[in-house]
């Protein structure tokens, strides 16, 4: 069995309005990774991983490439628990 993961990331630069959220479901969905994803009022995006741990792996990949208009200054990972919580991958407004 495939071991699972579970990251929350903190994504710096100018990732909102360049459609990063909307690049991320559907990069997240062609992972099959569930979570959410959602704009912070301080300019960074905040997001939960949670799947097949080389699938959460290319995720954190793509944070650090973002969306076609964007530009990451940071990405910031944190570990958690893996939960199984989410049936899907989500944004959260």
């Amino acid at each position: 069995m495939a071991s699972k993961r579970r990251v929350h990331v903190f994504i710096d630069g100018r990732v909102q309005g360049v459609f990063f959220r909307q690049y991320m479901k559907e990069a997240a969905q062609k992972e099959k990774v569930t979570g959410w994803v959602k704009n912070l009022p301080d300019g960074r995006v905040e997001a939960i991983f949670e799947g097949d741990a080389n699938a959460v792996r290319r995720m954190i990949e793509w944070c650090h490439r973002g969306s076609p208009a964007s530009r990451v200054d940071d990405v910031e990972v944190i570990e958690e628990a893996y939960t199984g919580s989410f049936n899907t991958f989500s944004i959260k407004y």
